[in-house]
């Protein structure tokens, strides 16, 4: 496996400077190699001198080769391969075992060799993701070790490092795992869900605190993406694959000189269509989860001199749907019993479903409730995603130094509407999500040259994001009757009038909810300094450090309210939280308190239209329970209401650092050690319509570890040890509710659960990362880790479902307890055999293996969530011509058919993703 990148203007010779290939071989086949087999160099020459500069390249390994009374070695890349004889590549040749010490990457924000990183990174190159049809960032992550996805919607999803980051995030948080796109770094998790990564040259993951180089900083890791780049040297290729369940995905990528030596483009696009394994029996064209993705990007690369150069990228996905949300299937709890020995309480479905009201209508029952292979969603509709970027690279090589300017915008819309899964009316969107995100960038970076005592880079960078968000909530006709307790329940289905309240107390009642804190405006800013500096003590020894400062500014204003009172306005409470709603006064047995004339006058109104009766005084007491009932069920469902108000804002300066000294033992083996910590910004946020502010998280991680080259660096093997502290690790926690607390009045404490910080959080444990390709056309990569993250003090978490039993405490001590989602033993391992046949052609088979142990599925930690280990595998097999014009390959996803859900309650799971097979066509135009 090759991961070669773009070097960057001022790592290429520089034309006209009088430096010759020919009087010094061995250099210059180590600068212009790393430069020529990149697919994407950001400095072009002239198609002239690129194709003298392959040639010259293979004219070296062939002399070098003789020199060493070796055979010839073949080309090992497709730059390399491009610059022989298309009638040599035709040829069989024997081939030789792959050197892979000379794997680059950008992880420092330079073209550094993946051995001389003194840091936790991964690779996975762009090829390899093509060849197994790996398109999202699911499927990219199960190419790398300790690295998890966790699955949510494109908005809810949340990613891993070292078993840390699986409590997710709200719109007012920051990611504690950074993505970077091309220099750009991306401050909401959601911008990377909702669209395919096409065009891709590598992802490299780097683990620990990140900040002291480059763009945001994050607490636990980043991954960072980076695409292949405009070239002057003419190029086209394209993929199709088509699969099962009418899946087609269509890529095209094509770029080359529009001025020669001065202009060049690149534009690629991907649309994938397909529908899901679960159909929607309300709606036989709907099914779960269904894929519709489309996006474009266009990159321009000016090079007006050999000291300067600019690249524009311009970016757009379309809005489309997915039905992500409720692919869901629920479970029966007559069987469970709490932890206290107690008898399950029957979940609101499982209640609503056993009344009359629901019973021999829409030929639905219970057992369709329960049944596996289907949902029954009246009112869903695909969750609504699209966005748009904008970036514009410049590069200045001053002297000694190069000056980097990124400027980069972002933005993003996610629009969700909710069912709860039956053919009832019951939501119209049950919990919806309306979403509009924009960031703007600004980094402004100076690198030294490599060489000499001491390199470094330094820089300021800026960010701003607006995020709108609105949480919605709509209820239908049959409302009432599913959500009213049972004594209410009973009392409203008697009689007419009954029923007739029942139903209205919530038809058409509209909200934007409190879950969490109903229409947002989330303002975040962010200033830093930062820079890094690699201190050659001596030719063996290297010190790095590097510091960063942040000043950070979280902002948030929100409020809850009633949209559309439906049909029951009337039914209103008087006020919540000091906010008017307009209804009148009664008691729980629906006798009037204290009224205006106005409120007496709305009470008789609400008797006549219900009862006939001519005035609220004359209705009897059973009537005015009824009421009462209605009045009840509806308040319930309300909630939290709040007038618009600014939770406490977040502000300080936070930092960064890292030192890592590193010593090269000799040419194949380099050990280092590292001390990284980084800090998190605070939530400015509000629980139940009160400001609770969050602290900052506060990570500090520690690492010892080897890189090394063996077997004739055939084999790569990277081993570390790392033991990382998180201090205010910021998951969901159960908190103290003012709000709750002051509207019982009852010398009782109510706690709730919210967005907070546990106090202590560690991760310890064994990274293992390599590649070997001494068998003979074959190339293996494998990752493996043992990590243990625990809680080392959580003494306010939430109850899980089995502790749900009258008289249980609010929370329950998880010190000591493993973290949700970390698996004890992880491990990855990819295959890639090709080998040539029929003269010009060429056999292949892939295959990548994601393998965990068992862990928690949610963040209570309740034995009902686990999820037993198991593996993905995913593989290919094909035929294609050893020059890539063309290929056809079977691609089957999850090949053995593993069917472990992918999340667990006690009442419920999310079905897996059962194998897919596809064929797809690869080739250049």
């Amino acid at each position: 496996m090759n991961t070669i990148q773009a070097l960057s203007p001022t790592s290429l010779p520089r034309r006209g400077k009088g430096f010759s290939f020919r009087r010094k071989p061995l250099v210059a086949a180590m600068i212009t190699g790393f430069a020529l087999m990149s697919a994407s160099p950001l400095y072009a020459a002239d198609d002239a001198e690129v194709e003298a500069l392959k040639a010259e390249i293979q004219r070296l390994r062939q002399e070098l080769a003789v020199q060493r009374g070796e055979a010839a070695a073949p080309a090992t890349d497709e730059s390399a391969a491009a610059a022989t004889p298309v009638a040599a590549q035709q040829q069989y040749q024997p081939e030789e075992p792959q050197a892979l010490d000379a794997v680059v990457v950008r992880s420092r924000n330079r073209i550094e060799r993946l051995q001389d990183v003194p840091l936790s990174v991964s690779v996975v190159t762009g090829r390899e993701l093509d060849r197994l049809a790996s398109n999202d960032i699911s499927e990219i992550v199960q190419r790398v070790g300790n690295v998890s996805w966790n699955r949510g919607n494109q908005r809810t999803y949340s990613l891993s490092i070292r078993g840390l980051g699986k409590a997710g995030q709200t719109e007012a948080q920051d990611p504690s795992i950074g993505l970077i796109v091309d220099g750009v770094s991306y401050a909401y998790n959601a911008l990377a869900s909702s669209f395919n990564f096409h065009d891709i040259e590598a992802v490299e993951v780097t683990r620990g605190p990140q900040g002291t180089l480059l763009g945001k900083n994050t607490s636990l890791g980043v991954i960072n993406f980076v695409t292949r780049k405009p070239s002057f040297t003419s190029s086209a290729d394209y993929s199709l694959l088509f699969g099962e369940r009418d899946r087609v995905v269509g890529k095209f990528a094509a770029g080359g000189p529009i001025v020669d030596g001065l202009l060049a483009y690149r534009i690629s696009a991907v649309g994938e269509k397909g529908n899901g394994d679960i159909k929607n029996r309300s709606n036989k064209d709907m099914s779960y989860q269904n894929i519709e993705r489309f996006s474009g990007r266009a990159q321009f690369l000016l090079t007006p001199s050999a000291d300067f150069n600019a690249r524009l990228s311009l970016e757009v996905t379309p809005r489309s749907a997915e039905t992500t949300n409720g692919r869901t299937t629920n479970t029966p709890t007559t069987s469970l019993r709490y932890s206290d020995g107690t008898a399950w309480r029957a979940t609101t479905g499982e209640a609503a479903l056993n009344r009359p009201y629901f019973q021999g209508v829409k030929n639905y029952s219970i057992n369709d409730y329960y049944r596996e292979g289907y949902v029954n969603a009246d009112s869903a509709r695909g969750l609504v995603t699209g966005g748009h970027g904008a970036s514009a690279e410049l590069n200045w090589q001053v002297g000694s130094h190069t000056l980097t300017s990124i400027t980069a915008y972002r933005d993003y819309h996610f629009n969700a509407v909710n069912d709860e899964g039956t053919p009832f009316d019951i939501y119209r969107n049950s919990g919806g999500f309306w979403n509009d995100y924009k960031q703007s960038s600004q980094e402004f970076r100076i690198s030294s040259d490599t060489g000499g005592f001491v390199d470094y880079q330094t820089g300021l960078y800026y960010i701003d994001v607006r995020n709108s968000v609105d949480y919605q909530r709509d209820w239908g006709h049959d409302a009432g009757a599913w959500f009213a307790n049972t004594a209410r329940y009973n009392r409203l289905a008697v009689n007419a009038e009954g029923r007739q309240l029942m139903a209205d107390s919530l038809d058409g009642l509209s909200m934007s909810y409190n879950s969490p804190a109903g229409l947002q405006s989330i303002r975040n800013k962010s200033l830093a300094l930062f820079g890094q500096a690699n201190w050659h003590l001596s030719e063996p020894l290297t010190l790095t450090t590097g510091i960063r400062l942040t000043r950070e500014r979280r902002v948030n204003s929100a409020s809850t309210f009633i949209r559309d009172n439906g049909r029951g306005g009337a039914l209103n409470p008087v006020a919540v939280n000091g906010v008017n709603l307009g209804g009148f006064d009664s008691n729980g047995a629906g006798v009037l308190g204290s009224n205006s004339t106005a409120q007496i006058a709305l009470a008789d109104a609400l008797a006549q239209q219900y009862f006939g009766a001519a005035s609220y005084a004359s209705l009897t007491p059973t009537q005015m329970q009824q009421v009462a009932d209605a009045k009840a069920t509806r308040a319930a469902a309300i909630g939290v209401v709040f007038n618009r108000a600014k939770a406490q804002s977040f502000n300080d300066i936070q930092k960064a650092f890292v030192l890592s000294p590193s010593y090269k033992v000799n040419e194949n083996l380099t050990t280092y050690a590292s001390v990284q910590y980084g800090e998190k910004a605070g939530i400015s946020q509000f629980t139940n319509g009160v400001s609770n502010k969050i602290d900052a998280e506060k990570t500090t991680s520690y690492e010892i570890g080897f890189k090394s080259a063996l077997l004739n660096k055939t084999l790569i093997l990277n081993a570390n040890l790392y033991l990382t502290n998180v201090k205010d690790f910021q998951q969901s926690v159960q908190t103290y509710d003012a709000y709750t607390t002051a509207l019982n009045n009852n010398s009782q404490l109510y706690y709730t659960s919210a967005t907070g910080s546990v106090p202590r959080v560690q991760s310890k444990g064994l990274e293992i990362d390599g590649v070997y390709s001494g068998l003979r056309h074959t190339t293996i990569r494998f990752a493996g880790a043992y990590t243990d993250a625990r809680y080392k003090k959580f003494e306010n978490a939430a109850q899980p479902a089995e502790n749900g039993y009258t008289g249980a405490a609010p929370y329950r001590d998880l010190s000591g307890k493993v973290l949700p989602g970390a698996s004890k033993f992880t491990a990855n391992i990819g295959v890639d055999y090709r080998i040539p046949v029929l003269g010009d052609k060429e056999f292949h088979i892939d295959f990548n293996t994601a393998y965990h142990t068992k862990y928690y599925s949610d963040n209570a930690l309740s034995k009902y969530s686990i999820i037993k280990a198991g593996s993905i595998t995913d593989f290919g097999i094909g035929l294609g011509a050893r020059n890539q014009s063309y290929d056809i390959s079977l691609v089957v996803k999850n090949l053995f058919d593993d069917d472990e859900p992918l999340a667990r309650t006690a009442t419920s799971y999310t079905p897996a993703l059962g194998r897919w097979i596809g064929i797809q066509f690869t080739g250049k135009l």
